[in-house]
């Protein structure tokens, strides 16, 4: 029997996945292109030479002006690859203008891979843009419930000093709520980008 915890969340993100397909696809792109232009100046993008972007699912903001700004600044672009069936690790792949992609099993693009080919750990990422369905004030993020940044982005938990990649968020301003349950595991965000502006929360 699902848990009251389980749930609150499970509310949590039909409702507002629902709010955020409720949303036109001329005001999508709106509200993604002024996304990208606030994470465009912002510092956590400008110092970041190594960048985890994701291409846009279920009604997410789209990134893509702002991989196409990264490309031009000469910075590296990795998208994120579902790894076997039963894992929940993220690995990332470079993305570059020629890159070919395909399907992964939840339809999302991903960078064509072979088995065997080094994948790029995300230890050595310096900024991972994280889709979300749901995000509150304090920082927590809400997830489609695969716990696949969770279980990626682990690590964290037992670094005090270098604490890369920075972890940021990009979701619309609907998609904030009041609070939000959360577990230990749950990996905090550093920062939110929205249409409104870049967030960032104390640690």
């Amino acid at each position: 029997m699902p848990t009251l915890f389980m749930m609150d969340r499970n509310r949590i993100r039909r409702e507002v996945r629902q709010r955020r397909q409720q949303m036109d696809e001329v005001e999508r792109r709106h509200r993604s292109l002024a996304l990208c232009a606030h994470l465009a100046e912002s510092d956590l993008f400008r110092h970041a030479r190594r960048i985890a972007f994701y291409l846009p699912n279920d009604g997410e903001p789209d990134l893509r002006p702002l991989i196409e700004l990264a490309w031009s600044q000469d910075k590296h672009c990795y998208l994120p690859v579902v790894g076997a069936r039963h894992s929940r690790r993220l690995w990332f792949l470079p993305y570059t203008p020629g890159t070919l992609l395909i399907p992964n099993r939840f339809g999302i693009p991903e960078p064509r891979h072979h088995r065997g080919e080094r994948r790029f750990k995300p230890h050595g990422l310096d900024l991972v843009l994280m889709p979300l369905v749901a995000f509150d004030a304090a920082g927590h993020r809400l997830g489609m419930g695969g716990g696949y940044y969770d279980t990626t982005l682990a690590f964290l938990a037992h670094r005090r000093h270098w604490l890369r990649p920075r972890r940021v968020g990009t979701a619309f301003a609907c998609q904030e709520v009041p609070a939000l349950p959360s577990q230990p595991w749950d990996v905090p965000l550093d920062a939110v980008a929205t249409e409104d502006g870049v967030r960032t929360f104390r640690p």
